[in-house]
């Protein structure tokens, strides 16, 4: 008797300890209608390379293709939600920091060599990015939240060149200034006793052409167009 009541008091023990451990934190940040908070991450961006047809015949070109490089990224953000905490609509002004490499192969002018020649053109950005999108989030369990998105980006390249002429003794890829990306993703929310964090990783793809054909540009000649593209990941942080 004696070793079934202890039994029974360890099992009573830990029902009590589970529910006290699973309690629900922060219960009222899914009743308000408004949240703010901030954001920081990493990006690997890159282009949807589309090269000219003829690019082994008229420059010696034997492939062409677009590296992504990493980045970073930090911003504020405002969340309302729409009438259900599962379904909420989320506006996130950033700051981001890109880098894309394309890689020219060339054949070696010198027949006597037998090796390629390989350059590499670099495209930054600094860009001031609008994403608008919308969650579709599970239902709570205990202190987790699953969501997915879906949305668009309006970005703005403070370290576009548009406008400028063209420099022959040192060419450039010239990208224009504004874009608009389609983002879909999904991330993982915890809540804490007085603010939530979120993991998130999503993937971004520009809806149009961003290339500028310059058709005296040694390293723009062989590209037909170029499409914005990219994975972000982000902590955010919300109270």
């Amino acid at each position: 008797m004696k070793f079934r009541f202890l039994v029974l008091v360890l099992i009573i023990a830990g029902q009590v300890h589970s529910q006290k451990y699973f309690q629900e934190r922060y219960r009222k940040f899914d009743k308000r209608f408004f949240h703010f908070g901030f954001m920081l991450g990493g990006n690997t961006s890159n282009f949807s390379l589309f090269a000219q047809d003829s690019n082994f015949m008229k420059y010696g070109i034997k492939s062409l293709i677009a590296k992504s490089t990493p980045g970073g990224q930090l911003g504020i953000l405002t969340t309302v939600k729409l009438g259900t905490p599962m379904f909420k609509f989320r506006f996130l002004p950033s700051l981001s920091f890109q880098e894309r490499v394309l890689q020219y192969t060339r054949i070696n002018p010198d027949p006597s060599k037998t090796f390629d020649l390989v350059d590499e053109e670099r495209v930054n950005s600094t860009s001031l990015d609008f994403p608008m999108m919308f969650l579709f989030r599970t239902k709570r369990l205990n202190n987790f939240v699953a969501y997915s998105l879906i949305g668009a980006q309006y970005s703005i390249d403070l370290q576009s060149q548009e406008g400028k002429a063209q420099s022959f003794i040192d060419p450039y890829v010239k990208i224009k200034k504004e874009d608009w990306q389609g983002q879909i993703g999904g991330g993982l929310e915890f809540f804490a006793h007085y603010f939530k964090f979120a993991v998130e990783l999503k993937y971004s793809h520009g809806f149009s052409n961003t290339f500028i054909f310059e058709p005296t540009n040694s390293v723009s000649q062989p590209i037909q167009r170029l499409y914005n593209k990219g994975w972000w990941f982000s902590i955010i942080f919300e109270g």
